[in-house]
């Protein structure tokens, strides 16, 4: 039954587009037919005239038969316009049951969404009451994944890529010292410490107007640290190339640590050189020391200033605070260079172990070569003894 309609509903569209041309023909026939009815009865009706002989010409034998085919095509007319209506209804007929095939389908994808949703809204059976694959923590992880990168606030803990906490080595037999001589830039100082046959720690300038080739010293050495320059209270000081200071933005800050990380590619040690303003800054300097601690770098203090902010943020960390408790040349002079290291030593007893600093000068380097008996109470070891992660 389905198919007869739509046999004769794809029938009648296909005659409806024809419909317009077809009424119009039609339409046309008709009318002709109606123009030459009203003439003919005109014709029929008699003139008046004053000859009594001419309405006896007349024949009415004439007129007998030209009433038939009149009539006959009075009768094709009406039959042409019962044509006509019965085509329209057709046409009519189609279209409603074409409306209704198209309707009929989404009306029974609606019963359907319909019947689903009200499995939904029923009460799941105790095999469909199982917990979902994802749990919540799942779920917030995920969240936090997609999360855009925010930059470190006051509140936030910064998270370092190393998450190694900083400690000191065990210590055992004697007290230790480590001597490490900052300042580094060139062969030469580099040759006069190694000439001493002693474990001292070089902390390397990296490339500078001093020498723009001095991390290539490091090369080859085990043993060494970088000497970073920092921004201090004196604008002689800042002139230095690179020196870090804290009008430079996060990124710059973040920037120079990777580059450190590049230059010196074995190293694991960073002290600062001067940085009295720049260590005093809390922001700026936890800024360098996430970024440090993020490329695999241990800090230690020269603390060249009381307030240095260094011991918050390690503590911060959980990290060991390693720091400079004295310098030995202040004064270039050896009497008092060996005065220095002899509180260096009372200072290794005490506490264990102690940080002395030094720079290449030739009065230093001649005070060390000979201070061997002063030594004697101590062990002295590179910053590798001592620190580690």
């Amino acid at each position: 039954m389905t198919h007869y309609k739509r046999f004769i509903a794809v029938g009648c569209q296909f005659i409806a587009p024809l419909f317009p041309v077809i009424y119009v023909v039609l339409s046309t026939i008709l009318l002709k037919s109606c123009k030459s009815k009203l003439s003919d009865i005109m014709a029929v009706q008699p003139k008046k005239t004053n000859n009594t002989s001419s309405s006896k010409k007349t024949p009415r034998k004439k007129k007998r038969r030209s009433k038939k085919p009149k009539h006959s095509n009075f009768k094709k007319s009406i039959l042409i316009v019962l044509g006509v209506f019965v085509m329209i209804s057709m046409v009519a007929f189609g279209y409603f049951l074409g409306k209704q095939d198209r309707i009929s389908p989404t009306t029974s994808v609606a019963k359907v969404k319909k019947s689903e949703k009200k499995k939904h809204l029923q009460k799941p059976s105790k095999h469909e009451s199982k917990k979902p694959e994802h749990s919540v923590s799942d779920i917030e992880n995920n969240l936090s994944e997609k999360k855009p990168a925010v930059t470190i606030k006051k509140e936030e803990k910064p998270v370092a890529k190393h998450n190694q906490k900083v400690y000191l080595k065990p210590l055992s037999g004697k007290a230790k010292l480590i001597i490490i001589i900052d300042d580094v830039s060139n062969r030469r100082q580099l040759k006069s410490i190694q000439a001493l046959h002693m474990k001292i720690t070089p902390s390397i300038f990296p490339p500078s107007e001093r020498s723009m080739k001095s991390h290539l010293l490091a090369k080859g050495l085990k043993h060494y640290m970088i000497h970073l320059p920092m921004e201090s209270g004196s604008k002689q000081f800042n002139t230095q190339y690179k020196t870090l200071k804290t009008s430079f933005s996060n990124e710059r800050i973040i920037a120079r640590a990777k580059e450190l990380r590049a230059l010196f590619p074995t190293a694991r040690y960073v002290n600062n050189h001067t940085g009295s303003v720049f260590t005093n800054d809390y922001k700026k300097m936890l800024t360098l020391y996430t970024a440090l601690k993020k490329e695999g770098f241990m800090f230690l203090d020269s603390r060249t200033i009381a307030t240095t902010k260094v011991p918050k943020i390690v503590q911060r960390f959980g990290d060991a605070y390693v720091y400079r408790n004295i310098f030995i040349d202040n004064v270039h002079n050896v009497k008092t260079i060996h005065k220095q290291l002899r509180k260096a030593v009372a200072i290794a007893k005490k506490k264990g172990y102690a940080i002395a600093i030094g720079h290449p000068h030739t009065t230093t380097m001649k005070a060390l070569s000979q201070a061997k008996d002063i030594l004697e109470e101590v062990e002295l070891i590179y910053m590798d003894n001592l620190m580690t992660i």
